[in-house]
C-alpha cells in the first residue's frame, strides 16, 4: 500500500461502544503524516548514503590516479639518472670506442629502457615539434617542404609512454623564400 491518500475509513460499528468517526479519522492523519516523515527521512538517508557512495568512487578513482603518477614519476626520475650513460654509449657507439663486450651491455640497457616504457625522440627528416624537440640552431632548407624539418640530432630525447622526459636536442631546417 504505497499511496497513503488510498486509505478509506469505514464504519465498523465502533460508534456503538462508544468511539467516534472522528477519532479513527484523526489517528489515520496522525499515521498519513507519520508516513510522510519517515518517506522524507528514508529520502535523506538515501540521498546521503548516495552521494557518500558517489565520494568514495571519485576518491577511489583519485587515489589510483595518483598512484599512477607517483609510479609514472619514480620512473621518470630514476631514468633520468641514466640517460647520460646512455648518451655516452650512443656517442662511444658511433664513433667505433666500444669493444665488442660492451656493445652487449648498451643492448641490455636500452632493451631496459623499451621495457619500461621508455622510447626515443627526434630523428632527421621529422617536422620540428616544440613540445618534443629543442631547436639549438638553424640549417638553410633548399625548399618550403624541409622548412621546419629536423636537420641533426645534437642529443635524442626521451619520453615515457606520453610524458616526455627529455625533449630532442635537434637543428632546424630554415627555408628563406
Amino acid at each position: 500500500m504505497d499511496d497513503i491518500d488510498d486509505v478509506q475509513i469505514e464504519a465498523d460499528g465502533s460508534e456503538e461502544l462508544g468511539g467516534s468517526g472522528g477519532d479513527a479519522a484523526s489517528k489515520v492523519s496522525k499515521q498519513k503524516s507519520e508516513i510522510e516523515k519517515l518517506r522524507a527521512e528514508k529520502q535523506e538517508y538515501l540521498d546521503g548514503w548516495q552521494r557518500a557512495k558517489a565520494d568514495y568512487v571519485n576518491a577511489l578513482k583519485r587515489f589510483e590516479a595518483e598512484k599512477k603518477g607517483a609510479i609514472e614519476l619514480g620512473k621518470v626520475l630514476s631514468v633520468s639518472a641514466f640517460l647520460p650513460v646512455m648518451d655516452s654509449l650512443e656517442r662511444a657507439e658511433g664513433s667505433g670506442e666500444v669493444p665488442e663486450s660492451f656493445k652487449g651491455i648498451a643492448k641490455q640497457l636500452h632493451d631496459a629502457a623499451n621495457t619500461l616504457g621508455l622510447s626515443k625522440i627526434g630523428t632527421v627528416g621529422e617536422k620540428f615539434d616544440p613540445m618534443l624537440h629543442e631547436a639549438l640552431g638553424q640549417d638553410a632548407a633548399k625548399s618550403s617542404e624541409e622548412d621546419d624539418t629536423v636537420t641533426a640530432v645534437l642529443e635524442a630525447g626521451w619520453k615515457s609512454n606520453d610524458a616526455v622526459i627529455r625533449p630532442a636536442k635537434v637543428r632546424v631546417a630554415h627555408f628563406e623564400g
